[in-house]
């Protein structure tokens, strides 16, 4: 029988499913040859925001790469490599999944599935059920794998973080002295010998603060309570060893890209506003204020806390005002991201006293005595509420116009939600970015395409009449009046997005648009280096 590709007698291959040139899957080169294609991708695009593994050790490991050398070492967790090939499978124009995604909504077959079998071989081989580290790493690398939409009945969502805390408070990572035991008496006291390797070490140390830090801010996103409470732990470090302040010459190195963030002070900052987003989630989810509505004294605690944070933090880790100088990749990404995630808590915050209102407030047949202090508080997160989704919305359309979100592994995805609902919902047509930012997200995770469609149909709404407002309508300036979503600001002419896959390493030594072609030039921003291939392990990648 004729074999040939197209032909009306071809058999017919059990890889048909995922596009016309799955077929080649039968051959074992190939599928070495594609394999190595999405660790590639995985290590280009994934690991520059979740660095939890050591690129050389797992090429070495995996044993697929020409160059790759002999290993005495165990082979690599099953479940780890199945999800690292899910992870590329995200994001690589490799011809494969190119054509796989000809399909109505341009979504991989081939993605889905694989993404569906890195969860059940992790369940199978109990990474959820075992303490390790390796787990702890496969389970972080799989929370943000999965769908990001807590309705889906099929994402897991949380489960996978919540297994990582689990997992590092059995190890007893959360304490100090057992921090520096051996990972096979992690549980012990009496075993101070320190971790000799010192990338094993700051492994454990980053996927404890990713884990810890993560927890916090999911649990203030999708209001439930956190996992890990301030007393739980005591560590007071943030990398395996102390930041070196020395020049950078020969015999004076400076301090490494892991170190950079500490001796910046993202780490710090990152924690500072974690403790307060963890009170948040405790103070404001629960059923008292569910029916008795929000108590103004906590109101004004939060509200203190977060100008606090701004006061004492953000000029420093958050996007400067003044964009004239160079950052390096590091400086860039981490302060996006932490400038985002301090603005989503003031929404976070809004969306509580619209829901639930203030306590003194609801069902008062009269005003209380200091209304004119709760009026001002009410305005003041109106204010920063507004301010902090503008500003979300305009750098949500610096990445879109730049094709960045489609590279990103769900790093701004809450920050776009949050704040273009917000947004939606006071009719204001900055809504734009934030929907063109989840459009763009659609390629890699098909939720947002939905979420971007919900998101114009509640400002559409909006437009013609209908609030969506609460308790919080009275003190919120809303735009009204009929008018479709406009389009997005695009650039003069705008870059295609950095490729991923084929020409390894092509988009870490892409150019940086200039001003008249891109709008990166107005945060004075650079693009990775091959010299920043591996970042630094920043608490950026689970805002």
């Amino acid at each position: 029988m004729d074999g040939t590709p197209f032909s009306l007698n071809r058999l017919k291959s059990p890889y048909d499913a995922w596009g016309e040139l799955a077929s080649k899957l039968e051959h074992e080169t190939f599928r070495a040859e594609f394999a190595l294609d999405l660790v590639e991708v995985f290590f280009q695009i994934v690991h520059t925001r979740l660095p939890l593994l050591n690129p050389e050790q797992f090429r070495n490991r995996l044993g697929l790469h020409p160059s790759s050398l002999p290993s005495n070492e165990r082979p690599l967790h099953p479940a780890l490599v199945a999800t690292v090939l899910a992870w590329g499978t995200k994001f690589s124009e490799h011809d494969l999944l190119v054509a796989d995604r000809k399909r109505p909504g341009g979504q991989s077959f081939l993605a889905k599935t694989l993404i569906d079998r890195a969860r059940d071989l992790a369940e199978s081989l109990r990474v959820h059920r075992i303490p390790s580290t390796e787990h702890v790493v496969i389970s972080l690398l799989i929370e943000p794998l999965q769908s990001q939409n807590p309705d889906d009945q099929n994402g897991y969502h949380g489960f996978w973080l919540t297994s990582a805390t689990r997992h590092l408070l059995q190890l007893g990572v959360s304490h100090t002295v057992m921090l520096a035991s051996s990972e096979a008496m992690i549980n012990h006291k009496s075993k101070l010998a320190d971790i000799q390797d010192p990338e094993n070490r700051g492994t454990i140390i980053f996927a404890w603060w990713m884990t810890c830090l993560c927890d916090a801010y999911a649990s203030a996103y999708y209001r439930r309570k956190p996992i890990l409470d301030d007393e739980d732990y005591d560590i007071d470090f943030y990398t395996a060893g102390p930041v070196s302040e020395e020049g950078i010459d020969g015999q004076n190195p400076g301090p490494s890209p892991r170190e950079q963030l500490e001796f910046l002070g993202y780490y710090r900052a990152a924690h500072s506003l974690a403790r307060t987003a963890r009170q948040m989630s405790r103070q404001l989810w629960k059923p008292a204020v569910d029916s008795d509505g929000v108590p103004f004294e906590t109101l004004l605690t939060f509200s203190n806390s977060l100008s606090e944070w701004r006061d004492e933090y953000l000029s420093s880790v958050g996007v400067p005002a003044n964009y004239s100088g160079t950052w390096d990749f590091v400086s860039a990404v981490s302060s996006c991201a932490s400038d985002a995630t301090y603005h989503v808590m003031w929404i976070i915050l809004y969306n509580a006293l619209d829901d639930f209102g203030i306590r003194e407030l609801n069902g008062s047949p009269s005003p209380p005595p200091n209304i004119s202090q709760i009026d001002a508080v009410k305005r003041k997160v109106v204010d920063e509420s507004l301010h902090g989704a503008l500003r979300i919305a305009g750098l949500a359309g610096v990445l879109t116009s730049n094709g960045y979100l489609r590279l990103d592994p769900a790093v701004m995805h809450v920050s776009c939600i949050q704040a273009g609902t917000f947004l939606a919902r006071l009719g204001r047509p900055e809504v734009a970015n934030c929907i063109a930012g989840l459009e763009q997200y659609s390629y890699s995770y098909e939720e947002a395409g939905e979420q971007a469609r919900e998101m114009r149909k509640l400002y559409e709404a909006v437009r013609n009449g209908e609030s969506e407002l609460n308790h919080m309508e009275s003190v919120t300036p809303r735009m009204v009046g009929p008018q479709s979503v406009p389009q997005m600001d695009q650039p003069q002419q705008p870059p295609e997005a950095p490729p991923a896959g084929h020409g390894h390493g092509s988009m870490m030594t892409q150019e940086a648009p200039s001003q008249a072609n891109g709008n990166w030039s107005l945060f004075g921003l650079r693009t990775m280096s091959e010299a920043d291939a591996t970042p630094p392990r920043s608490w950026l990648a689970f805002n």
